[in-house]
């Protein structure tokens, strides 16, 4: 499971209070225009966002990149706008890089926010990385600072992958990979944000990444300590790949301490090989032919984050799954196991952040003060199946978990530790991986629960 809470992030994001959103009125230049907009959905507490299309990316302000139509349209760099040096932390090594911006439109929340997380879905050849920042305007009309939310590669050779500790404007801070409102009591929320790209390359080079999907979600969830069990619906599992983290204990361990912690690279690994994912020989022959799951191991480097000495950034793994021919990844919250249920009918598995005392799910044996799972279907009375990486072998990861105790440790945003004090719960965090072409089935099942393709 996920190693006990980092100190630069929250294990949980932090909850909001139900609160009327005042004043603010929208930038003139809000994107009213979006392809993805929902019609007729039911009011939620999540706002998911993307721009993905080739009209998405003419429509961003753009210095030194170009929108690139096709099959899987995207941003790459034109004309480098400029070359800045960038002096990496965790080497402190000064290299100068050309790079080229784009800019959202402003996208206007339909749920004013406590928290925002970004996603994105990039190629990043050798000589290559981004910067993802965010900026937007609060409810009293007061803008934030330019946030880093990331600064990503596929791999680690040119830069260490990053993010930024220590931004804060004394009203919210960014946790990692998690924008939040400092104080959600005082009503005060983030109406409106904008998004910046910064793609680098080598200097003299043609090399460029590719960003195909640029995004965000917002989301205002009230405090909760008990959520109610939703009524069974779907029997069914999908046939997804089993493996444990625990086999890789001691392995690696400048990886967050080795295999013990990968919780969130193996539920990527198992989910990105149901979707037929996979890794060539020449991608693994880093690890030690010894250790079995070396996909596992490579997972793990892949999604490492060198300021938060983890595995565990959510957009750092749903960025991974995209590196994958055809995959996208966002990160994104759910309101109910009616919604997993949807999108199990679908054929879409899903990752999902729970925290708990050993006491609370009966079966799991541990507790954790932050765990992701692989949730593959439902059993006929309705009780989750799961692939559970903290198990102590690839055969015994698969579980089945009581609906109603696994309901509410993960769409809780309190609960008491096994010191008694009062912490935060995941309010219904979870990863969705799904194809860059996804049928009328799986689009439908993903707009359902408030994700667009």
């Amino acid at each position: 499971m996920s190693r006990a809470e980092h100190p630069s992030r929250r294990t949980v994001l932090a909850a909001a209070v139900a609160a009327a959103v005042v004043g603010g009125a929208g930038p003139a230049t809000a994107d009213t225009t979006s392809p993805h907009a929902a019609e007729g959905a039911p009011a939620r507490l999540v706002d998911n966002h993307a721009w993905t299309t080739y009209s998405d990316w003419r429509r961003g302000a753009a210095q030194g990149t170009r929108a690139v139509a096709g099959v899987r349209p995207g941003l790459v760099i034109g004309t480098a706008a400029g070359t800045a040096d960038y002096t990496d932390p965790h080497t402190g090594t000064t290299a100068a890089w050309e790079y080229g911006t784009w800019t959202s439109p402003v996208h206007r929340l339909s749920v004013p926010a406590t928290e925002v997380i970004a996603s994105w879905n990039a190629h990043t050849p050798a000589g290559t990385w981004l910067q993802i920042e965010l900026q937007g305007t609060y409810s009293d009309g007061t803008a934030t600072p330019w946030y880093v939310m990331g600064r990503w590669a596929a791999g680690d050779q040119d830069i260490k992958r990053t993010s930024v500790d220590d931004q804060t404007d004394g009203k919210s801070t960014i946790w990692t990979d998690t924008f939040s409102i400092d104080d959600s009591a005082s009503g005060l929320r983030l109406v409106s944000y904008r998004l910046r790209l910064t793609l680098y390359r080598k200097p003299g080079t043609r090399l460029t990444p590719t960003v195909w999907r640029l995004g965000a979600m917002g989301s205002d969830i009230p405090d909760r300590f008990t959520v109610p069990a939703s009524t069974p619906r779907l029997a069914r599992e999908l046939p997804v790949p089993r493996y444990s983290q625990e086999i890789h204990a001691g392995q690696y361990p400048e990886f967050d301490n080795g295999g013990e912690a990968w919780c969130s690279p193996t539920s990527s690994q198992m989910i990105i090989e149901y979707w037929g994912g996979r890794l060539t020989s020449e991608q693994l022959a880093w690890v030690d032919p010894s250790y079995a799951d070396p996909q596992v191991c490579h997972a793990a480097r892949h999604t490492y984050d060198h300021q938060y000495r983890g595995c565990g950034n959510w957009p750092f793994n749903a960025a991974y799954a995209a590196t994958f021919k055809d995959l996208q990844g966002v990160v994104t919250r759910l309101g109910s196991l009616t919604d997993l249920e949807t999108l199990i009918a679908a054929g879409i598995p899903a990752i999902t952040s729970q925290s708990f005392l050993k006491t609370e799910l009966t079966g799991a044996g541990y507790g954790t003060s932050g765990h992701l799972m692989t949730v593959i279907g439902f059993t006929a009375d309705g009780d989750v199946i799961a692939n559970d990486p903290a198990s102590p072998d690839d055969q015994a990861v698969r579980r089945v978990y009581k609906r109603s105790e696994w309901e509410n440790i993960w769409l809780r945003t309190k609960r008491y530790n096994a010191s008694g004090n009062v912490v935060s719960g995941t309010g219904g965090v979870c990863y969705l991986y799904f194809p860059a072409h996804p049928t009328s089935r799986q689009r439908k099942a993903l707009e359902a629960v408030g994700v667009f393709c």
